[in-house]
């Protein structure tokens, strides 16, 4: 299941800043809805965590041949409920992200 954002809260959509990111429709679409972030023109590392999470996610679910929107929908909801909840990283101290974040908080 997707995560539901409290009212407070507000995604933010990281990327580029290539072409379609900068044009009016894009910035027009996240209005009210998100927080836009771009990288620093020549700096790939403002990208480095998103773009290793994306070959992550392109190994795996990606990979497979799904037979509606529906389905592959649905498993990249899956994929991400073990990336951020169950998947463990040692340099988290081999918590998830999610409890991780959650003995930062508190």
């Amino acid at each position: 299941h997707a995560t539901i954002l409290k009212p407070t809260e507000c995604p933010i959509i990281h990327s580029d800043q290539g072409v379609l990111y900068g044009s009016a429709e894009w910035v027009k679409m996240l209005e009210g809805k998100a927080v836009q972030s771009m990288s620093r023109r020549g700096n790939c590392y403002d990208n480095a965590v998103i773009e290793s999470f994306f070959v992550i996610l392109k190994s795996g679910v990606l990979l497979t041949t799904y037979h509606s929107i529906a389905e592959l929908q649905a498993e990249i909801e899956e994929y991400l409920v073990y990336y951020n909840q169950k998947r463990i990283k040692l340099d988290l101290k081999g918590l998830s992200l999610v409890q991780y974040r959650a003995q930062y908080l508190s």
